[in-house]
């Protein structure tokens, strides 16, 4: 929108570079251009003001395809103006001197054209053209169509635009008629889901079978380890109890031979020993041989006060000590004889 300034009885207009201004007085163009600035006067001034730049229009409208299906349609054309003077000509840019907006709606009577000469390409094409193919193929075939219907129109180069583009951004079905359609791909996808879960279910349970199969032949492994190892202990508990056997009757016969050297040692010390005694007591039976009964008796007499008790009290009578005073005296008497 241009910017008008008064200043007394004349105003002064600013235009941005993406505008084409159209100054006339009397009829005359005395400014035209893209840009400019000026003074004017207002009573005797008609000023129109052309958008340059790239403009978007965006259009929905529904259509029937052959079988009779409703279809909406949501396309974006791109336009821009080739000659300013030609298009002012044929639609009001006139701005308002005060405020510089435009007096009249121009854009909207542009997008208003441009709306129905797309549709109209539009329907021409889903009229001949069945749903289906419409969505699988026809969407490139629909952009050109509008297209080259809004390029080819006289009336739209006869008003100096120019078509830059046109996308479409969907072309839809009814809810119910687009749910029909996703139906079998639905199923399709659901079955190829299902067939990936069978798979995976079977590759998990021959997994299982195989680590069920390892560890039984683990199990099988131990168990014939465990009986060689049994085996094995069995061999070593015999061969362990043989060679104690054998140590025990080592050691049995050891002792027996120490214990039969220690008896032999101890008979003949003591058969030395008694013979020494029996040397020693026929030594002394030979000595008493030739002694006189009455020495034997002192000696016997000796020998048992030795192996008396203690006597405390000795009660000698006249019986005893006659005899016994009548044999000491008989002893001595001889002793002195054989002196």
């Amino acid at each position: 929108m241009a910017d008008i300034r008064r200043f007394l009885f004349i105003r002064h207009l600013r235009s941005e570079a993406s505008s084409h201004v159209l100054h006339y007085t009397k009829g005359r163009p005395v400014h035209t251009g893209p840009g400019v600035s000026f003074w004017f006067l207002a009573l005797s001034a008609s000023i129109s003001e052309l958008p340059m730049d790239d403009r978007d229009l965006s259009i929905l409208f529904h259509g029937r395809s052959r079988d009779f299906q409703d279809v909406t349609i949501q396309a974006v054309v791109t336009w821009r103006v080739t000659d300013p003077v030609v298009l002012s000509q044929r639609i009001d840019f006139s701005i308002d001197l005060d405020s510089g907006a435009w007096v009249g709606q121009p854009l909207e009577q542009l997008t208003q054209l441009l709306t129905q000469l797309a549709q109209q390409s539009a329907w021409e094409y889903l009229a001949r053209t069945p749903l289906e193919e419409i969505l699988l193929e026809g969407l490139d075939t629909m952009r050109d169509r509008i297209r080259a219907g809004l390029v080819d129109d006289p009336s739209v180069r006869a008003m100096g635009i120019e078509i830059v583009s046109v996308r479409l951004a969907s072309v839809r079905p009814v809810s119910d008629v687009e749910k029909a359609l996703q139906t079998p791909t639905r199923e399709a996808i659901q079955q190829e889901s299902d067939r990936a879960m069978f798979e995976r279910r079977a590759l998990a349970v021959e997994r299982e079978r195989a680590i069920a199969e390892n560890e039984l032949q683990n199990q099988i492994e131990l168990a014939k380890r465990e009986e060689t190892l049994i085996q094995q202990r069995g061999v070593n508990d015999k061969r362990r109890v043989r060679q104690e056997a054998e140590s025990a009757q080592i050691a049995a016969d050891a002792q027996a031979a120490r214990a039969a050297v220690e008896h032999g040692s101890q008979a003949d010390g003591i058969r030395i020993v008694e013979e020494a005694r029996v040397q020693a007591e026929s030594n002394r039976i030979d000595i008493y041989r030739d002694l006189p009964s009455s020495v034997l008796v002192g000696l016997a007499a000796r020998d048992l006060a030795d192996n008396l008790p203690p006597i405390e009290h000795l009660v000698v009578s006249p019986e005893l000590l006659g005899p016994a005073l009548t044999k000491l005296a008989e002893a001595g008497a001889r002793t002195l004889e054989a002196r």
